[in-house]
């Protein structure tokens, strides 16, 4: 049951992630050259790699969308806005306090249209912890990281941003 469930929601969410893709389609730049990329969603976690090489948003497990108890889904945006799909994708999560590295195991899938889904991941841990998302596409790596549960507070509404 527990896997029908999210085959379920990853059918549904792609499906989602196609119809938004679809009615926002643009160049991944503005008329200046600006790099832009779109975050689909309200109640997640947004960011853009330091060198703007990539975008990552967090969907979270009890917020927008339920996707199973320590499950995330990450979409993932090139430097032109589009989906990545094929990436190495690592994902840690470090108690900022200690120092310590959560030694959860996680697996990390590939459901194409720039969606990965992270099961094994616990965000609801006390204390303040690190999340960081490092995407490697081909010769181009970069990555992302949130200071949990800080984060959390202030979400980026929907839309297009540029780093």
């Amino acid at each position: 049951m527990k896997n029908f469930r999210s085959v379920v929601f990853s059918a549904v969410l792609v499906v989602c992630l196609l119809a938004v893709a679809a009615a926002n389609a643009h160049e991944g730049h503005d008329s200046g050259g600006k790099k832009l990329f779109t975050k689909h969603f309200r109640q997640t976690l947004f960011d853009i790699t330091p060198h703007a090489a990539f975008s990552v948003e967090v969907i979270l497990n009890n917020n927008e969308y339920k996707i199973g108890q320590n499950v995330v889904g990450l979409v993932v945006h090139n430097d032109e806005d589009e989906d990545v799909v094929g990436a190495g994708i690592t994902v840690g999560l470090k108690n900022i306090a200690t120092g310590a590295v959560a030694d959860d195991p996680v697996s990390i899938t590939d459901k194409q249209n720039g969606l990965y889904i992270v099961s094994g991941l616990d965000l609801e841990r006390e204390g303040r912890w690190e999340l960081s998302v490092t995407v490697k596409k081909g010769d181009t790596e970069d990555g992302v990281k949130f200071v949990l549960p800080d984060a959390l507070k202030n979400p980026h509404p929907a839309g297009i941003y540029s780093p």
